[in-house]
């Protein structure tokens, strides 16, 4: 490796750890979501599980596992939506996530991904399958890139997006976040 490679190597270390969202969509070669942001599937397990070792409500085989690079920026978000499968957030960089969870029974929780552990930020957080969920970035002018790891692995068919109005009627008490965060 000569000597102008590994200076372009540095230089591209230094711009990667001021990177913006675009920064990001360009280099991790990010495209739309159907939920909102930006996404790219970085891994589907070969090893899969057959229909009949899978709960009930799964519609065929599934990977065991897949993980996506997801990107949040400005007055984007993710909106309330659901999975049949456990599916685990990382963050990476940017500002922190809110990660908004409403269980089956109603119960909300909020969780913060973000680096800052010291004020209550988490590395990592659990949406457990079933569980309806949407996030946005903290700072709203801002971009947040995460991780998520999908256990069965992600099929668009455990994919149900969530209708405002039937999730108003189901949770009254939330009806100001589920207004906010869906389409």
């Amino acid at each position: 490796m000569g000597q102008g490679s590994l200076g372009d190597e540095s230089l591209e270390k230094q711009n990667l750890a001021k990177a913006t969202a675009e920064d990001w969509i360009e280099k991790l070669r990010l495209e739309a979501h159907p939920e909102g942001g930006y996404f790219r599937q970085t891994y589907r397990a070969d090893l899969s599980w057959a229909k009949a070792a899978l709960p009930a409500g799964f519609s065929g085989a599934r990977a065991a596992s897949t993980a996506i690079y997801f990107l949040l920026e400005g007055e984007n978000f993710s909106a309330f939506h659901r999975l049949r499968s456990d599916e685990v957030w990382h963050f990476y960089d940017g500002e922190p996530l809110v990660v908004h969870v409403i269980e089956p029974e109603g119960k909300v929780s909020r969780t913060l991904l973000g680096r800052d552990v010291e004020a209550g930020q988490v590395l990592q957080a659990v949406v457990k399958a079933g569980c309806w969920f949407a996030s946005h970035v903290a700072d709203w002018s801002s971009f947040a890139l995460v991780g998520c790891t999908v256990a069965p692995g992600f099929d668009f068919d455990d994919f149900e997006m969530g209708r405002r109005e039937e999730l108003r009627v189901r949770y009254p008490l939330h009806a100001e976040l589920i207004e906010r965060l869906t389409r």
